[in-house]
């Protein structure tokens, strides 16, 4: 590979936005591919790929570089050049790069990959805390599998075509796709290309989303007809699946404290010619009181500490903080106490979240449970992103019985 100056320059700027300013990396990544129209999808790509490779092992490239959390200018050229280093690029004849020790970065490598903390690039904090709610032996799994690149994965929107017919379609556009055993309507591209930019997605042909994350509206049992709620909707990813499973027929109401994000759930079920879904916007506690006991299917896909999709947001490891995570699962449990309301005699409810902690998870469920005799366990699925290769998941279904 041949280093471009402009190229690293977009680079190092990127990552000065990242590290010193504290933006996150996708916003700063979807900007920065904005700056000179002329990248190609080579060009682009490496940037992108470039920048997620820093964020991600942040840590351990600035130990191997000695810049100690300082990233001046001058650091952040360094911990390119460890990046350079360690993928095997030849380092052109550019005053950055003069001196640079190849031989003792590959050494310092090689002698961290026996603190995990420091080899996975996680802070302590987090890794104690795996350990501790994993396991030494299930963590380390877990922490190096979510370093790993995220696959792109397709979910076919089956109001508008068939797997089959979309991976042909696709294959026309030049992007190769294959199914995925056990995962019904997805498909995952054999590499990374812009998708979006293809006419079967502004035909509402698929959306992007994870394999894991697709288990999630089939594991709510929904039918035509029912009255769902999707509790925690967001931009509605789930939402659409809902309405695809239910084949448009019935309600969805989808309910978000965020009204941006349910604009944006307008947006997307208009392409995906979603037509059974009704957004809410919960600006007061009269929005789920009047859904108590009314409804067939209840969807709460809860806020949680997100460290089951660390491989596609690097950037959030930085960013957690242990309150954070003691916090959010004080509001876990708040929004099942809440949202189970709305369930009516008979009906089932998810609780789900991208999260591998147990205390974020199965904890709440058991805690919920014994404080309400009204609901019954029925199923569960905890989602490995060590053993499934796709991101981390949990999801439980209860019965109300009374």
């Amino acid at each position: 590979m041949r280093l471009h100056r402009n190229l690293v320059l977009a680079v190092i700027d990127s990552l000065n936005y990242i590290y010193n300013d504290g933006l996150y990396a996708d916003k700063v990544v979807e900007k920065t591919l904005k700056r000179d129209s002329r990248w190609g999808s080579r060009d682009r790509g490496f940037i992108a790929e470039t920048i997620y490779d820093c964020v991600r092992w942040k840590r351990l490239y600035n130990e191997i570089a000695g810049t100690k959390n300082h990233f001046s200018q001058e650091n952040l050229w360094k911990i390119f050049t460890v990046w350079a280093t360690l993928k095997g690029i030849k380092l052109p004849d550019w005053k950055q790069f003069e001196g640079t020790p190849v031989r003792r970065i590959k050494g310092k490598f090689d002698e961290l990959q026996s603190q995990r903390a420091i080899k996975e690039s996680i802070p302590d904090w987090l890794d104690k805390l795996g350990v501790k709610e994993l396991g030494e032996k299930q963590w380390t799994k877990e922490i190096h599998a979510l370093n790993q690149q995220a696959s792109v994965i397709l979910r076919t929107n089956t109001l508008k075509t068939a797997k089959g017919k979309l991976q042909k379609i696709l294959m026309a556009d030049d992007i190769e796709t294959s199914p995925i055993d056990n995962y019904t309507d997805a498909l995952q591209l054999a590499e990374r290309k812009n998708v979006f930019r293809t006419d079967a997605f502004k035909r509402g042909y698929f959306e992007v989303q994870d394999a894991s994350s697709q288990w999630v509206a089939e594991f709510l049992e929904v039918k035509s007809g029912m009255r769902v709620v999707d509790a925690c909707a967001g931009a509605g990813g789930k939402t659409l699946h809902l309405a695809a499973l239910m084949e448009n027929k019935g309600q969805i109401i989808a309910l978000d404290i965020y009204a941006n994000k349910l604009k944006e759930l307008k947006r997307r079920a208009k392409r995906a010619g979603a037509h059974n879904i009704e957004p809410r916007h919960i600006d007061s506690t009269k929005v789920i009181k009047k859904l108590y006991n009314q409804v067939d299917r209840v969807l709460i896909d809860a806020p949680c500490s997100g460290l089951g999709v660390l491989k596609r947001n690097p950037g959030s490891k930085w960013n957690l903080q242990p309150e954070f995570i003691e916090n959010i699962k004080k509001t876990q449990a708040e929004i099942l106490e809440t949202y189970a309301k709305m369930v009516k005699k008979g009906g089932k409810l998810v609780y789900a979240t991208c999260s591998i902690l147990p205390s974020e998870n199965e904890k709440q469920v058991e805690n919920f449970l014994k404080s309400h005799k009204d609901f019954k366990f029925i199923a569960e699925k905890k989602v490995s992103p060590a053993e499934s290769g796709y991101d981390g998941f949990y999801m439980a279904l209860l019965e109300k019985i009374n």
